[in-house]
């Protein structure tokens, strides 16, 4: 499975508690017309540690029957669990999937061989092509550039989330295997494309999914003097979507452009009023709010 291009990690909307189905399938809309390659459902930012296992799925299936193969869907469905993880994959594959986001199982801190142990496992039970999702700093342990290697051999490890903060990983696993690296960072993507990666799994192109298009496209096309224009213009965006903890920002930027209703789900609420300052006034130097 070719992966290459931004792949927008999709924020969950809540109305009242419940999940704002309207809001979602219009969110969707907005991501094909701004021609994304792929829309990653329940991630991080579609928060869903707390969505329920019903709500996980309906999400995923949601978006795939709204996206209606106009670009590919690479469902979130990880866990710190693999038999979770399978079980999760399984259901996104019957509902339609092109693909699964795996994250580094959080909390229990498997070591390498478990970690390989277990991708593998999901890679060959689960029945979707897997993307790798190597975020340390929420996971708590890292895929070891070795162990990515490792897991490169298998036909169903179709690619890598790079969520580090490093650059030079992208260059360390590219020198050690041949795997599709994507960054898990939009103010990191112009670097990593530079050195190797293929696109992004961006936060930012929630809100303006056709410029991050253009700016990835171009990158891939080697005119990085016309990447670094819109790197530079949108970066202050790209910097405060984690002012605070994702998606906390990016649905309030989502909330202030008049998108969705700003709610979320406990643990996770609303920005500080200096915090939200902050970024309404990136949003409006970049001309996405007045």
């Amino acid at each position: 499975m070719k992966m290459q291009g931004v792949y927008t990690a999709l924020v969950t909307p809540f109305r009242d508690g419940e999940v704002d189905w309207p809001a979602l399938r219009t969110l969707v809309e907005s991501q094909v017309s701004g021609h994304v390659a792929g829309i990653v459902p329940v991630g991080t930012t579609g928060e869903s540690p707390t969505l329920n296992c019903a709500e996980h799925l309906k999400v995923i299936e949601v978006v795939v029957e709204t996206v209606a193969g106009r670009c590919q869907v690479i469902a979130g469905t990880g866990a710190n669990s693999t038999a979770e993880a399978i079980e999760l994959t399984r259901e996104a594959k019957h509902v339609g999937a092109d693909a699964t986001l795996q994250v580094t199982p959080y909390y229990n801190k498997p070591s390498q061989e478990g970690l390989y142990r277990h991708f593998s496992t999901v890679a060959e039970k689960g029945g979707l092509p897997v993307v790798l999702y190597n975020v340390p700093g929420r996971a708590g342990v890292p895929i070891a550039e070795t162990t990515v290697a490792r897991l490169a051999k298998n036909p169903m490890i179709a690619a890598i989330k790079e969520a580090a903060g490093s650059v030079d990983r992208v260059s360390q696993i590219l020198d050690l295997c041949d795997i599709t690296v994507l960054s898990g960072d939009d103010s990191l993507a112009l670097p990593m494309i530079a050195v190797g990666a293929k696109g992004v799994i961006s936060v930012t192109s929630n809100i303006i999914p056709a410029e991050m298009s253009c700016f990835i496209d171009y990158a891939l096309a080697g005119d990085f003097a016309r990447a670094l224009e819109f790197h530079k213009k949108y970066y202050c965006i790209f910097r405060d979507q984690f002012v605070e903890t994702n998606p906390v920002p990016i649905k309030a930027a989502l909330a202030m452009a008049g998108m969705m209703a700003e709610e979320y789900r406990l643990p996770l609420c609303e920005l500080t009023p200096e915090h939200r300052e902050k970024l309404a006034a990136s949003l409006k130097r970049c001309g996405i709010i007045k």
